[in-house]
């Protein structure tokens, strides 16, 4: 079997249109991520987007390439269907999720091209096509109703809010979305922002103004206080930050805090991805995909995990709308569906990337 033979980073920085906010002070104006390569011995090579996110998950682009290096000569000489040392060699390896699960799908993709496939070939579909959402960050209303019409006029139809500063601010911005586009669904990403005692006035008011379900109102370790906030029913909860890994999964599961799962690839590469789909499905727990803020490249190998069974709900799939530029071609969207069979003709530009790519 092929083994792993060089391992590659290649940062580069794409600009946005606009800046996203969200959370208490988060701010991104511009994608600059890695494009990690992976070739192994038959001269195979798969690649993934790693996107770096210091309030988040607490890694740069410095400390992404200083993983790589550890990790580098750990896994190179390991064959590449070998998932046992693999994962055990990131597994041993706390923390760094983007930069681990860069390298999962950068595996995936080199043993599917070594077996003659692509990334399309190897993961059949579930369902047909996917409801498509997109990211609103924080900003003022006519910043936001300009980035809605982009997204709108891309064929998204399902909107994802940035809320939890300010519940007035939030609950105008809202009435503005429905006014302006009236066919087109809406629920909020809180970051965390919300207090215990405060939450269900906050979700009391966005259920009345017409939300569809809410992620993460409360901090993290506010566990008790989720669990009790779902029991109360008020608007259906999304997990994403208390449910980082599959380990954070399992906990989550089994206090009930949550209805619905975002899982991002782009922090838990496709092996563990599949896994926690499947506990989640297991349990009777509905799922959506989010994209991480990608790029179109990214937005492709995320979408892939957006057609496996168990994803019921909108999929993040659409943050690359916001980027001036990419380098692979993302299929249209139709009536804010993305299709699978549209999915066939996506492929890595490497010209293209060389537009973007930064020589550190």
């Amino acid at each position: 079997m092929p083994s792993i033979r060089r391992i590659i980073p290649r940062p580069f920085r794409l600009p946005l249109r606009g800046a996203l906010r969200w959370g208490r002070a988060s701010e991104l104006s511009a994608l600059e991520h890695v494009l990690l390569e992976v070739e192994l011995s038959d001269g195979s090579i798969g690649r993934a987007e790693i996107p770096p996110r210091p309030t988040i998950y607490g890694e740069t682009l410095g400390t992404v390439l200083a993983a790589l290096d550890y990790l580098s000569p750990q896994l190179v000489g390991l064959e590449v269907e070998d998932t046992e040392a693999i994962q055990k060699v990131l597994g041993n390896f706390p923390n760094n999720p983007t930069a681990k699960a860069g390298l999962d799908i950068a595996l995936w993709e080199a043993w599917a091209h070594s077996e003659g496939q692509t990334l399309w070939q190897v993961f059949e579909p579930h369902h047909p096509r996917v409801r498509v959402s997109y990211i609103l960050g924080i900003a003022d209303e006519a910043e936001m109703l300009a980035d809605a019409q982009t997204a709108y006029a891309a064929g998204v139809r399902v909107l994802k809010v940035k809320v939890g500063r300010d519940l007035q601010g939030d609950l105008s911005r809202i009435a503005a979305l429905k006014e302006s586009f009236p066919d087109v669904a809406l629920y909020a990403d809180a970051n965390e922002t919300l207090s215990p005692e405060e939450a269900p006035a906050y979700l009391q008011r966005w259920s009345e103004a017409g939300l569809a379900y809410v992620e993460e109102p409360l901090p993290v370790g506010e566990v008790r206080a989720r669990q009790r906030l779902r029991r109360a029913a008020i608007l259906p909860l999304i997990a994403d930050d208390s449910a980082f890994t599959l380990r954070d999964l399992w906990r989550e599961l089994q206090l009930d805090t949550f209805d619905i799962l975002n899982l991002k690839p782009a922090r838990t590469g496709y092996t563990q991805t599949l896994q926690m789909l499947a506990l989640n499905r297991a349990e009777g727990k509905k799922a959506m995909v989010g994209s991480q803020a990608l790029s179109s490249f990214g937005a492709y190998q995320t979408a892939l995990m957006a057609f496996q069974e168990g994803v019921s709900e909108p999929c993040e799939l659409a943050f690359h709308l916001k980027a001036e530029g990419g380098f692979c071609s993302f299929p249209p969207l139709r009536e804010g569906w993305l299709y699978w069979e549209d999915l066939a003709g996506c492929r890595f530009d490497p010209q293209a990337f060389e537009r973007y790519a930064l020589h550190v």
